[in-house]
C-alpha cells in the first residue's frame, strides 16, 4: 500500500483497501449525512470501533444503522448527543466519554455549515464560527487526554477550499462591526479550522498526536442546504473575482470523503501532521487568487495559529493545557 497513487477520484473504499482496523476506536462528528457518513461506513467495514455524533439522536440512530449494515462482523457503532451550537452541550457530551476512559485513535471533526443566514449560537457566537469553530475547539480539546492516551492518534479537521475566501477576523468573530455576508463568514471559519490544526499540531506532536486539515473538494451533501440561487450566485462571483474557474467538477461523496480517511488512516503522520490536505496529498501553499486550489499561506501562519487559539480561549473563557 505505501506504494499506492491517490488522487481527486480516489474513493474511501479504494484508500482503505486491504486495511484492516480491528480494535481501533475512531469518533466522527456529523455521522448523520455526507461525508461524516461515509468516513463512518467505510471505517466500520473494516472492524472500527466507530463513534457517530449527531445532534438528533433519533436520526442519529437511523444513520448507524445504515453503516452497521455494511459493518465488519467485529466492528461496533455507537452514536452520542453533539450540537455543537451548544457549548453546554460540546461539554457535557465530552465529559461523558471522558468519565468512560475509552481511548480515541483518531478523531474526525468533519461537522459542520455553510453559508447559512446570519445568526448565532446559543453562546452568542456568530453561527458559522461559533459551529464550525468553537464548538469543535471545545470538543475537540476536552477530549485530548483520550487521544493522548492512544498515542500515536490524529486529529482530522475538515475545512475547505474556502478558507480561501477570507481570513480570521480575530476583534470581529460575530460581525458586530462588520456587515454580515454569508461567504465571508464561512471562509474565516474554514480558515480557524486550519488555524486550530495547526496550533493542536505543534502542541500535541511531541505526545505522539498529530493534526491536520484538509479540503475535501466540491460536494453535493446536506451541508448545502442554505444554498440558494442568490447565495450560490454570489459564491460565483467571488471565484471569478479571484480569477478561478466557477466551472469545477464535483466529487461523489465517497470522493469526497476519501481525503480524511487517507490522512487518518494512510498518510505518513509527519507528513500531514500541522499541513492542509486535498486530494489524497499535502496540498501546496498557493497565495495567486488563480486557480482556487492550494492553501493560502495565513491559514497555514504559526503565529495566527497561536493568536487565535489564545483568542478563542478567551471568547470561551476556558482554557487546555494542551
Amino acid at each position: 500500500m505505501a506504494t499506492q497513487t491517490y488522487g481527486p477520484d480516489t474513493t474511501t473504499d479504494e484508500v482503505l483497501a486491504d486495511r484492516d482496523l480491528s480494535g481501533r476506536r475512531m469518533l466522527v462528528t456529523g455521522g448523520t449525512a455526507g461525508l461524516g457518513l461515509e468516513t463512518a461506513r467505510v471505517l466500520a467495514a473494516h472492524g472500527a470501533h466507530v463513534i457517530m455524533t449527531a445532534r438528533d439522536a433519533a436520526k442519529g440512530e437511523r444513520a448507524a444503522a445504515t453503516v452497521r449494515a455494511s459493518a465488519a462482523g467485529n466492528a461496533r457503532v455507537e452514536v452520542r448527543e453533539l450540537n455543537l451550537e451548544s457549548l453546554a452541550n460540546v461539554r457535557a457530551c465530552a465529559d461523558r466519554l471522558i468519565g468512560e476512559g475509552q481511548p480515541i485513535d483518531v478523531l474526525f471533526a468533519n461537522a459542520g455549515v455553510m453559508a447559512c443566514p446570519q445568526g448565532c449560537t446559543r453562546d452568542g457566537f456568530e453561527t458559522q464560527i461559533g459551529t464550525n469553530h468553537i464548538g469543535h475547539f471545545v470538543f475537540v480539546n476536552r477530549l485530548v487526554p483520550l487521544i493522548a492516551r492512544g498515542a500515536p492518534a490524529r486529529i482530522i479537521i475538515t475545512s475547505s477550499a474556502g478558507h480561501r475566501i477570507s481570513d480570521v477576523d480575530l476583534d470581529d468573530p460575530n460581525f458586530t462591526r462588520t456587515p454580515y455576508d454569508p461567504w465571508i463568514a464561512y471562509g474565516r471559519s474554514k480558515t480557524a479550522n486550519v488555524l486550530f490544526a495547526v496550533e493542536l499540531d505543534r502542541r500535541l506532536k511531541s505526545r505522539g498526536v498529530r493534526a491536520c486539515a484538509l479540503h475535501p473538494g466540491g460536494i453535493q451533501t446536506e451541508l448545502g442546504r442554505h444554498m440558494t440561487p442568490e447565495s450560490t450566485e454570489a459564491m460565483m462571483k467571488i471565484i471569478a473575482a479571484a480569477g478561478g474557474s466557477t466551472r469545477f467538477p464535483n466529487k461523489t461523496i465517497p470522493q469526497g470523503a476519501a481525503t480524511q480517511v487517507w490522512a487518518g488512516i494512510v498518510a505518513d503522520a509527519d507528513a500531514v501532521g500541522g499541513r492542509f490536505c486535498e486530494d489524497c496529498t499535502v496540498a501546496p501553499r498557493n497565495d495567486n487568487p488563480s486557480p482556487f486550489s492550494g492553501v493560502r499561506s495565513y491559514a497555514l501562519d504559526p503565529d495566527r495559529a497561536r493568536a487565535l487559539w489564545t483568542r478563542s480561549e478567551e471568547w470561551i473563557r476556558e482554557r487546555f493545557v494542551a
